[in-house]
């Protein structure tokens, strides 16, 4: 056996452990020794649960033993932003707020991650309560980007784009609420995919805004996306936002390409002052995808200008809603950058955040007739900058890595990023494709079609 079983993709793993050619314990303890050995150089993870991460991987491989295979995320390392609720485990949201605070339950996708037989390794960093773009968080310290260790992940996931681009687990389940799993992904050269908002329960999340935020998988290819999302998508009671859509079989479908796929790029705001490099390489992508068969045409995004000041019109004020206490009662306790957001937030008058949920209401409407009525996908560069170094990061760099995502979080659409270069620095570059209401089969489709093609997601940082 090899002894980078850190390397392989869920997929590979799990074929292995089903013919019981690897055991579940041997593949948790490579990813324990990779995270003693390199995370003191990420800083990716906030609680590791070591112990009993190897007591579950022994329960693991009993059952494979015994003939009770659960499926392809058996046995299988993942971890969660330190906003999902963990059994035992303290929840800390990467605040001195709740630095305390112990889960008695897990959050409804830890209990779906382990009902499917993965093992938790622990819990990730974050920008703190996750209101933030690049990661940098002054209780926790800044997770670091493996690729260069002086740059930025991206966040608001920021250990899950450290930890699975590095190999220190193989999934990390990240929040999205205004490009929080795109962003990492992006930067750090892994795939991440934002799920249609609804399709992943959120019970058990400590809430950012509870109209915007969306959950699912960053992952080192789209494969591993899609067998992730497979099992933690689906109507939960438990969540008045869960939707009851039927989920497909994303793994069946993710091999039927692009051929006739039309394919949107916008023609503006989405690459107004984009960086040199990442621009090539997004539009190198486009080439690839036209000569898999895509049909591409630019199009106008309608209302794209107004887009941001409507998220921020929504996610601030609810986000100010659900910490208020904390900021009445604790202010000093929060980091400088959160803490002035929350105060942006606790401004709004109440005309404008009504006004913004009207206007999202007629976006959606208006995406859904005149731009998803017309094609299937929409192509943009995940973020307009590659990552910036962590003494660098600045209020600019966080526009600048939120423009291209914010707007699927407003509309709800899934959306994925998959790497798509490197810019003359070395650092990673995203592609990302959104797509139709509760269509993510066709986001997995196209973005796996993309990824058979170029090798850059098999490419493993200089650690």
């Amino acid at each position: 056996m090899a002894t980078d079983l850190h390397w392989l993709s869920i997929a590979e793993a799990a074929q292995l452990i089903e013919r019981r050619e690897l055991s579940p314990v041997d593949l948790v303890d490579a990813c324990l020794e990779r995270v003693e050995a390199l995370d003191g150089r990420l800083n990716a993870f906030i609680t590791v649960l070591a112990d009993e991460a190897r007591v579950d991987a022994r329960g693991a491989a009993d059952e494979i033993a015994n003939g009770s295979y659960r499926g392809p995320l058996h046995g299988i390392p993942v971890a969660l932003k330190d906003i999902f609720a963990v059994a035992g485990a303290p929840m800390t949201a990467g605040s001195l707020i709740f630095r305390d605070v112990v889960s008695e339950e897990d959050s409804e996708v830890t209990r779906r991650l382990r009902a499917a037989g993965a093992i938790v390794l622990g819990t990730l960093n974050l920008h703190e309560i996750a209101l933030g773009a690049t990661g940098i968080n002054p209780h926790t310290g800044p997770a670091r980007n493996p690729w260069n260790t002086g740059h930025i992940t991206g966040g608001s996931s920021s250990g899950a784009g450290a930890a699975v681009a590095a190999g220190l687990c193989f999934a990390g389940m990240g929040t999205d609420t205004g490009g929080s799993i795109r962003i990492p992904a992006a930067l750090c050269g892994i795939a991440g995919i934002k799920p249609t908002f609804g399709r992943v329960s959120r019970r058990g999340l400590l809430p950012l805004s509870w109209s915007l935020d969306h959950a699912g998988p960053l992952t080192r290819n789209v494969e591993d996306a899609a067998i992730v999302l497979q099992v933690i998508a689906g109507h939960d009671a438990g969540d008045p936002a869960s939707s009851r859509a039927d989920v497909p079989d994303y793994s069946a479908t993710l091999g039927e390409g692009v051929r006739h796929r039309r394919i949107g790029v916008p023609d503006r705001y989405f690459d107004d002052g984009v960086d040199a490099d990442v621009q090539a390489a997004f539009r190198e992508a486009l080439r690839q995808l036209e000569g898999l068969g895509a049909e591409l045409s630019e199009f106008s995004p309608p209302h794209a200008d107004e887009m941001p000041g409507a998220l921020a019109a929504i996610m601030l004020p609810e986000a100010f809603t659900f910490h208020q206490s904390a900021m009445r009662e604790r202010p000093e306790d929060i980091g400088e950058d959160v803490r002035y957001r929350l105060e942006l937030g606790a401004a709004y008058p109440a005309a404008e955040y009504i006004q913004a949920l009207r206007f999202r209401e007629m976006l959606v409407e208006t995406w859904r007739e005149e731009v998803f009525g017309e094609i299937d996908l929409v192509a943009t560069a995940t973020t307009m900058v590659a990552a910036r170094p962590i003494d660098q990061s600045d209020l600019s760099t966080t526009l600048s890595l939120i423009r291209n995502t914010n707007p699927f979080n407003l509309l709800g659409t899934p959306a994925i990023s998959v790497p798509c270069g490197f810019t003359g620095d070395g650092l990673p570059v995203g592609l990302q494709l959104a797509g139709r209401w509760f269509d993510e089969a066709t986001v997995l489709r196209a973005a796996y079609a993309y990824e058979s093609v170029t090798d850059w997601n098999s490419r493993r940082p200089p650690l």
